[in-house]
């Protein structure tokens, strides 16, 4: 079963209900989509040291973020190449890496420097057993990998996203708060869900009152979206006075980046099967460690916290109904969904 994209929006419907449970079309998502786009793995104060590092898996693919001794960042398969153990596990600062199956050690740059009563060993170059590498890159202190050689770079791939936000200086952001949430849901559900307003008047009264409805627009670009959200009554977003909106941006295929004045925060969708997500928020701010910055974190926090709750019964809810006998896929509101649209014709670029 093959969805038909209809880039023509008044006349398209929705992703058919199949795609939202189907194991099979998990699969396929992550050779076809997360396995060849850029995906946020951490940030750079993670690996800002010789030796720091960091595990994440991306596309069931292991890897190791790691600052080798020469000052270069590396993404390196965490994949024993004996047989498959763990080269190292969480975070932390080593001077070498070394598998916790057997001890097979590995030097920053992952090649292999130790192979512990492999004596009488035949055909065996050391050489030949480095770790393999992928692709990383940093933007904005966020740590980026891409495990398609072929991809193009980050910076290609961003556009004109990378000078959108460069007036705004990163430097001294530092992670202030971090949630995870696991979703009884398919991701497209939740990413979905975060691409339009048209859910806000129902699904998020606090903050419905909060912004300017009526003019809230979504602006759609090669790779990414934004939401523009012009404020009514800022105070609960603890935006500075000289605030009139806010923006929400959406980068394929799993990313969303919100902007403040005097914060940003991204929130990372990470697929667990065909109906189980996990949400990732990390809430980044300076001088964190005054009193009415960490005041600010508390309130953004809650706030953040309040509609995600309401995010979650209601994605959780549709879920249920992608299941019923009586649904297959709906239409697109041309004034509030184009965001959702353009999200669907990348994906059916990627799949199909």
């Amino acid at each position: 079963m093959n969805y038909q994209f209809d880039p023509d929006l008044p006349k398209a419907s929705t992703i058919p209900s199949f795609y939202y449970a189907d194991a099979s079309v998990f699969e396929r998502e992550n050779r076809n989509i997360f396995a060849r786009t850029w995906q946020l793995a951490g940030r750079a104060d993670q690996v800002r040291e010789a030796g720091q590092f960091f595990t994440i898996t991306i596309a069931d693919e292991p890897l190791l973020i790691v600052r080798g001794a020469d000052g270069e960042l590396r993404a390196l398969s965490n994949v024993c190449r004996h047989r498959a153990g763990p080269v190292a596990s969480g975070e932390g600062k080593r001077p070498v890496l070394q598998c916790g199956y057997h001890g097979w050690t590995y030097g920053l740059d992952g090649r292999l420097l130790q192979t512990p009563e492999m004596a009488g060993i035949e055909c065996f170059d050391r050489a030949d057993f480095s770790l393999p590498r992928f692709r990383v890159e940093v933007w904005n202190e966020l740590v980026f990998v891409n495990l398609d050689p072929a991809a193009a770079t980050l910076g290609d791939f961003l556009g004109d996203l990378v000078s959108r936000l460069a007036p705004r200086d990163y430097a001294g952001y530092q992670l202030a708060a971090r949630k995870d949430w696991t979703l009884n849901c398919n991701w497209k559900v939740y990413v979905d869900n975060y691409l339009e307003g048209y859910h806000i008047p129902i699904v998020h009264p606090g903050l419905f009152r909060a912004i300017d409805y009526p003019n809230y627009r979504t602006e759609t670009r090669a790779n990414y979206s934004i939401q523009h959200a012009p404020l009514r009554r800022p105070a609960r977003l603890r935006v500075n006075d000289s605030a009139d909106e806010i923006d929400y941006f959406w980068i394929w295929p799993n990313l969303m980046l919100n902007v403040y004045p005097d914060n940003f925060s991204t929130n990372l969708i990470v697929p667990l099967g065909p109906e189980k997500t996990r949400t990732i928020f990390e809430w980044h701010f300076r001088d964190f460690d005054t009193p009415d910055v960490r005041q600010r974190i508390l309130e953004t926090v809650a706030f953040s916290d309040e509609i995600q709750f309401e995010d979650i019964d209601i994605c959780q809810a549709v879920q249920r109904g992608l299941r019923s006998s009586t649904y297959d896929s709906g239409r697109y509101s041309p004034l509030r969904e184009n965001g959702v649209h353009h999200f669907h014709g990348l994906y059916a670029a990627a799949m199909f």
